[in-house]
């Protein structure tokens, strides 16, 4: 019983971190009928911002999300510009062919920086437990979770009570119809891009303080975020997020 009771609780947790991995990649998906196989790359680079912030710098993990999230979104804004708005026919098809390229130079680069040496974040709360029952648990799955909590919160926020909101989720119902009304369609891409970029940013975070990464880690990991929103229902953020803790407690 209590392995049961250590084997859903941890599910639950780490589910948490998937399902804010995994919001970015529904959410661009929904919007823009982009398919993003890049996003486990984009994961990784943002545990890697992370780990510079954190070994070279020393700035806490937390902290430096303040840092690394503006800076991903800028990229998102940026990749969006420059590589999925040219895309006119066949965008969704198309979109997995240029994500997959941009995931191939990301690793790239990060290996000829980092090398392909696994590594790890480390803090305090990292490193220590908390002690509940019989078992022990890292506090960084407790804070990764409130972390998780309070962004797909304020995701939430941002898409139901405000006016932004209101075009993302009518830009997700239909392009066409979202123009034809006066929304700009294409800056409401750009930035829900680079949201879900920032997403990413705070999921590579507490991935990379979960578990040990190198840059060809995001092979596995989008095969995971690619099954949770498909589970979950493409483009629906609900959905992600029941998938996302029902199969990771399922696989604990």
């Amino acid at each position: 019983m209590a392995g049961i009771f250590e084997a859903i609780l941890t599910g639950l947790l780490t589910g948490a971190i998937y399902a804010l991995m995994a919001s970015g990649l529904t959410l661009i998906f929904g919007v823009m009928d982009i398919i993003n196989v890049g996003q486990g790359a984009l994961v990784i680079l943002g545990a890697y911002l992370s780990y510079v912030l954190s070994v070279y710098l020393h700035i806490d993990l937390f902290l430096g999300l303040i840092i690394t999230m503006p800076l991903m979104f800028a990229l998102g804004v940026l990749i969006e510009w420059a590589f999925i708005r040219p895309l006119k026919v066949d965008r969704t098809m198309l979109s997995i062919l240029v994500t997959f390229a941009i995931a191939l130079i990301i690793e790239g680069v990060l290996s000829l920086i980092f090398s392909t040496t696994v590594v790890k974040l480390h803090a305090w709360y990292v490193d220590t437990s908390l002690k509940i029952g019989t078992f022990y648990l890292g506090y960084i799955y407790v804070f990764s979770f409130l972390l998780s909590l309070v962004l797909l919160g304020g995701l939430y926020l941002l898409l139901y009570h405000t006016k932004f909101g209101h075009s993302v989720r009518a830009s997700m119902q239909d392009r066409t119809a979202a123009a034809l009304i006066g929304i700009r369609v294409e800056r409401v891409s750009a930035i829900t891009f680079g949201i879900g970029m920032a997403l990413a940013a705070a999921g590579g975070m507490a991935f990379g303080a979960t578990s040990a990464f190198n840059p060809g880690s995001h092979y596995d990991l989008i095969s995971r975020l690619l099954a949770i929103i498909i589970l979950g229902g493409m483009g629906s953020l609900r959905g992600a997020l029941i998938a996302s803790l029902g199969m990771l407690v399922i696989e604990n």
